[in-house]
């Protein structure tokens, strides 16, 4: 199935018109130049996953640098094409590393061969993972969900992206949008790299008329940067004064989340800082007074702290830390931590060595939320997928998916208060009729017993068993044997997860290549990728009723 977005801003890219070849100019054993065609709207550049980076500076017609890219240019094999929008680039300066005693000549290798000169660019989905019904980009790598927010009846979703291979570089913000949640439409690039540094991960907020970004300028040190839209989001400009947020006693300092703080009545902008969270207060926007810290002996500290949020539900706030690695089973993950904000200080009302988990997968991380959700709702979006083999899974023309949309609230369980997580009710208008077995794309209901067991199987003897324990309060998913567990050794796992209470109802969404499990009450998430060689056609339930739905696309 095709989604939406993929008929839409790229339609004029479906096909793929080739000119001439290329003819390098070769300067030495690491050093080629080409000089552009300027008849063509495209050069498709042919990427080759294991080689090594090759630094490609772009020279308008005076010799001016007007971009720098880091692209994989293949060697001796193709393993897929990224495109490069010309615009009047005319001379491509290129520096290959690497050892070349290993590699050849650089004036045979495969890219000049296959490198051309297009109009087009397919995008035509040939991916046998690629999901149904959650979000990705068209191609190309995707990271952290960014600078989230709702206007004027459309979600925008901002985030890391490499448009020039479907591994992390070259960080810009991408951009997609919906009126649903469920089908999007990509965008073109929103913010991209200048020369404070590539573009990482930011927030924005709506002021009036305005959306205005913030983001990290990743150069040689990490600084904090602004950009405003006055169209809605479609374009920014940068400000002016960038840098508005810099620091010198620490290297990672970055993912700056805005907010406007009804509260206090001021703005207020949390970022993470090493090991800790930084807040700071604004009454412009442009001049940020620091208030401080929040982290120090609290919670999890076994990788750096990124992405942070800082959100109010019902009487209490809660603060997301993302952190990698330090997750519960390895890899990135997302903490968070619940308490009280005046808008200067962030104080938690549990002991400092408790640690929280918004989801006990392995795949569910940098989870921020949208800015300005309609009915006062707390939606939020996660990367699906984990740093241990983000860059390794087996997908070419694109790589990572977004979790679905889930909404945030809280519960309380002993001693302690805890975030609760369930699918926005938006999932619910994409439940289509029920089926007798499940499909590559479909939502399974399980009415659980005190001891429930679920297993997912296909015809290969690939498998996915899950089971909830009501005796030990415990839901376990295991994905040693769900398919393609071979490229890395991190991949085959088992996961476990409290469900602090009774389950009575676990809905599990399945796509293709991901299983999302959830208690229908929202004491429970669970999110793991799968590869299975073809899909899960059979359910067997041990202890507890199964009603299987197709989900619409």
């Amino acid at each position: 199935m095709k989604k939406r977005f993929l008929l839409t801003l790229m339609t004029v890219m479906l096909t793929c018109t080739v000119g001439a070849q290329v003819k390098p100019i070769v300067l030495g054993d690491k050093h080629a130049m080409l000089k552009m065609e300027q008849s063509s709207r495209y050069l498709l550049l042919p990427v080759q996953e294991t080689e090594d980076i090759a630094a490609i500076a772009v020279l308008d017609n005076y010799n001016n640098m007007v971009q720098r890219l880091n692209v994989k240019l293949a060697v001796d094999r193709v393993d897929y094409y990224v495109p490069y929008e010309l615009k009047g680039a005319c001379l491509l300066d290129i520096e290959f590393h690497g050892d070349r005693r290993q590699k050849g000549a650089v004036g045979e290798f495969a890219c000049w061969r296959e490198m051309k000169y297009s109009n087009t660019f397919d995008t035509q989905n040939r991916e046998h993972f690629r999901p149904v019904y959650h979000h990705t980009p068209l191609y190309g790598w995707m990271n952290d969900p960014n600078g989230m927010f709702y206007k004027d009846g459309v979600w925008h979703l901002y985030y890391q992206y490499n448009p020039y291979g479907s591994q992390w570089e070259n960080m810009t913000w991408g951009h997609s949008t919906s009126k649903d949640l469920i089908h999007w439409e990509a965008q073109p690039l929103a913010i991209e790299a200048d020369w404070l540094g590539s573009i990482f991960s930011g927030s924005c907020v709506t002021n009036g008329s305005e959306v205005v970004a913030f983001y990290t300028s990743a150069g040689h040190h990490q600084t904090q940067s602004m950009a405003v839209s006055k169209d809605g989001g479609r374009t920014f400009k940068k400000y002016s004064g960038n840098p508005i947020l810099t620091t010198s006693d620490i290297a990672d300092f970055r993912d700056p989340k805005a907010f406007w703080n009804e509260d206090a009545k001021m703005w207020n902008l949390i970022l993470a800082a090493g090991q800790e969270m930084r807040i700071y207060s604004s009454k412009d926007l442009k001049a940020w007074k620091y208030e401080s810290s929040f982290g120090k002996e609290y919670g999890n500290h076994s990788g750096v702290w990124e992405c942070p949020d800082l959100f109010k539900i019902d009487n209490k706030w809660v603060l997301i830390c993302n952190i990698n690695p330090g997750g519960p089973f390895g890899g990135s993950a997302t903490q968070y931590f619940v308490g009280q904000f005046d808008g200067h200080k962030f104080t938690c009302e549990s002991m400092p060595k408790v640690t929280k988990w918004l989801d006990y997968g392995k795949d569910h991380y940098a989870t921020v939320s949208f800015y300005n959700a309609p009915d006062n709702r707390r939606t939020v979006l996660a990367w699906m997928s984990n740093w241990q083999y983000a860059n390794q899974v087996p997908t070419k023309q694109f790589r990572s998916a977004n979790s679905i949309p889930r909404d945030l609230g809280l519960f309380r369980h002993g001693e302690e208060t805890y975030v609760s997580v369930i699918p926005s009710k938006e999932m619910l208008a994409v439940r289509g009729a029920k089926i007798k077995n499940p499909t590559e794309a479909c939502e399974i209901l399980i009415d659980t017993k005190s001891q429930t067991e679920i297993v997912l199987s296909n015809n290969k003897g690939e498998k996915v068993t899950m089971k909830y324990d009501g005796q030990q309060q415990t839901f376990m998913m295991e994905r040693v044997k769900s398919g393609d567990v071979s490229f890395s050794e991190a991949f085959p796992a088992v996961t476990v997860a409290p469900t602090f209470g009774t389950v009575k109802q676990l809905r599990i969404f399945i796509d293709r290549c991901s299983i999302e499990v959830f208690d229908a009450e929202g004491k429970m998430a669970m999110t793991n990728l799968v590869f299975p060689s073809e899909p899960y056609n059979t359910l067997k339930v041990k202890g507890g009723k199964a009603t299987i739905y197709q989900v619409k696309n």
